[in-house]
């Protein structure tokens, strides 16, 4: 089960501006998954679903444009043009958003579960 994470004010400008963006263009079920001490890679997961593959495209597009405006760019890249399973890496921040099935079908959350946890937006 996972534990309590900080609140959103507690999260690094980052994060909260990918989530923002994701939030703005109605991406759903929003988790932030705190990944300190917990993984070498990143410190943070963003993961979101949109409805669509044009969504999830529009949703990564988002995080990139209000992320380059706060001098942030992703180092990799994945996914975007097919809109199933979109990577958008920041290093300290790796964005996953998924159409629905592929959400469902990798199960990032439980992957992680030892993870603090916290809900940003339903849908």
């Amino acid at each position: 089960m996972s534990t309590p994470a900080p609140a959103p004010a507690a999260l690094p400008g980052a994060v909260q501006a990918a989530v923002g963006a994701i939030l703005d263009r109605k991406g759903r079920d929003v988790q932030v998954l705190d990944l300190r001490g917990l993984c070498n890679a990143t410190d943070f997961f963003v993961i979101a679903t949109g409805t669509s593959d044009a969504h999830v495209r529009g949703l990564a597009h988002g995080v990139l444009e209000q992320l380059d405006r706060l001098g942030q760019h992703a180092h990799h890249i994945e996914g975007v043009e097919t809109g199933r399973w979109a990577l958008l890496d920041f290093v300290d921040v790796v964005v996953h958003l998924f159409h629905p099935e592929q959400r469902s079908f990798y199960q990032l959350e439980r992957l992680w579960s030892d993870a603090p946890a916290h809900a940003l937006g339903s849908g």
